[in-house]
């Protein structure tokens, strides 16, 4: 499983000095997404077949010259997202992306992978662990009216998750989109609450909506379905409850059916759909393969940081708010270099040293979109989650299996869902995210007229700050300091401007 999740802090959707080149896009109403089929030229020389990026000026006449161009230099269109000007093309070319860049209109062209066309980037720790499926059954719900494993819901009970259930559960007009592996909308648990109109499978960069096409592979394709029922786990008298019950929960599934793997055309079609078909807020807990850091010096990486932005700009005038996994390596994301040992992943890694404020982790690191960094029971920084001062934006329950809660499990996990009708326990700043995706799907329901950037303002002047630790931080125990918590106890870098708070999100008006 790769390890981290990084963003840069940028208010008001300011925008990184290497991202410019994007935020000012200009977006054209009213133009259609169109799948393009072009017989290519044959190419002087060929290669393995590849997946490209080609990023244009978003106009029609540019985008057909374009085309035009792609077919002659050997590329065969996949997709083009006319309202973003990023056209996904196949080719076997070497040289295509060399040719493209050349093209007149053309403003950033890449291979979005390094191993031809045929591990999973997304982020919890460890196996998960399964819980007697009899024990989520109707009618072994305790007296208080809470769901028959919620006692072993620590997290709910940390953001007052509960609580807020009881006098506001969320709106069915507030739709949660689960960007991952794949949702098991058939569980008991999610069935109620799932939209399968907001859904789809957007693997390849084309979304397939057809019946059941948004669900995991395999019961091993499980963290999109946990995921899921962290945030919307109906309280229907049955095994576990969301962190917003009330809301719908949508899946747009983007992990390769071979590789698991989270290519950049998938994610760009998932940020598109997403914003065209109504959904106000989309949880991702990954990153975009097969870079753990996109450096823009490099022209193959520049070109799917452009396109993923172009996407996730677009997807924010449209009215949704990106929440992300801040990541698993306890790495300081605001320090000067980082070593990345696992770029690129679907083919042999080469390590390298980076630097976070030139290399950029996506989508997290893009601006606009909510940083989100683990907890566990103790109000403690997960002794795996990554941070960064300026770099987390909030904090959630993740888990941490050194913070241990009195529960009858005494496990310091995530209780949730899982395929084919399961619970099991899972941590990881993947558990953390969509906690932060729930509050924000309550706050939506509550303030319905907000837009990303004051779903964002809430979540940050609603939030709990524990402050930086007084003594050291050492969640192993082993008499040695893992971590340094700059800043200061508004805004730290552990966890942002705090822990979130599901019940202010309902009754702060």
């Amino acid at each position: 499983m790769a390890q981290l999740r990084s963003r840069r802090l940028r208010a008001a959707l300011a925008v990184p000095a290497g991202l410019a080149l994007t935020a000012s896009l200009g977006f054209l109403p009213g133009t259609a997404q169109a799948a393009v089929q072009d017989t290519p030229a044959t190419a002087a020389t060929e290669g393995p077949k590849l997946s490209y990026v080609v990023n244009t000026k978003a106009n029609l006449g540019t985008i057909k010259a374009v085309e035009k161009a792609i077919a002659a230099a050997g590329g065969t269109i996949v997709i083009t997202h006319e309202k973003i000007g990023v056209i996904v093309v196949h080719s076997t070319n070497p040289d295509f992306a060399k040719q493209m860049r050349t093209v007149n209109g053309v403003q950033s062209a890449g291979a979005t992978r390094t191993a031809a066309l045929a591990p999973a980037s997304t982020t919890e720790i460890g196996a998960p662990e399964y819980v007697d499926s009899a024990k989520a059954q109707a009618g072994t719900a305790s007296t208080d009216g809470a769901e028959p494993l919620e006692a072993d819901q620590w997290d709910l009970r940390a953001i007052g998750a509960d609580k807020a259930a009881k006098i506001n559960p969320g709106s069915g007009k507030v739709t949660v989109a689960v960007i991952d592996t794949g949702v098991d909308d058939t569980h008991p648990d999610l069935a109620a609450n799932f939209s399968k109109s907001q859904s789809a499978n957007c693997v390849g960069g084309v979304a397939d909506t057809s019946e059941g096409a948004w669900r995991p592979y395999t019961n091993d394709d499980y963290h999109g379905t946990h995921v899921a029922g962290e945030i919307a786990a109906a309280r229907n008298g049955i095994g576990v409850a969301g962190v917003a019950p009330g809301v719908k929960v949508a899946s747009i599934k983007v992990s390769d059916p071979t590789t698991s793997l989270f290519f950049p055309e998938s994610v760009v079609c998932a940020f598109v759909f997403a914003a065209d078909h109504g959904v106000e807020i989309t949880n991702n807990s990954y990153y975009i393969d097969p870079w753990l850091y996109n450096c823009m010096d490099d022209p193959d990486q520049k070109a799917i940081v452009d396109a993923v932005n172009r996407a996730s700009l677009y997807a924010q005038s449209k009215g949704t708010l990106h929440v992300a996994s801040a990541g698993n390596s306890n790495d300081d994301l605001d320090s000067d270099a980082i070593v990345d040992d696992s770029s690129p992943d679907d083919t042999t890694p080469v390590p390298r040293t980076i630097d976070p404020h030139k290399c950029f982790d996506i989508p997290t690191q893009l601006p606009g979109v909510v940083t989100v960094s683990a907890t566990g029971v103790q109000n403690l920084k997960s002794y795996y989650s990554s941070y960064g001062h300026g770099v987390v934006d909030v904090a959630a329950p993740g888990g941490d299996k050194y913070q241990i809660p009195d529960t009858p499990s005494k496990n310091g996990r995530i209780l949730a869902t899982m395929p084919n009708n399961g619970y099991a326990f899972l941590q990881g700043t993947s558990m953390a995210s969509p906690h932060v995706a729930g509050v924000a799907a309550l706050l939506k329901s509550t303030h319905p007229w907000a837009g990303p950037l004051a779903l964002q303002a809430l979540l940050k002047a609603q939030a709990d700050n524990p402050g930086c630790p007084t003594g050291l931080y050492d969640p192993d125990g082993n008499g040695i300091e893992d971590s340094t918590c700059k800043g200061s106890k508004r805004v730290n870098g552990f966890y942002g401007y705090g822990i979130v708070n599901a019940l202010d999100a309902v009754t702060q008006h």
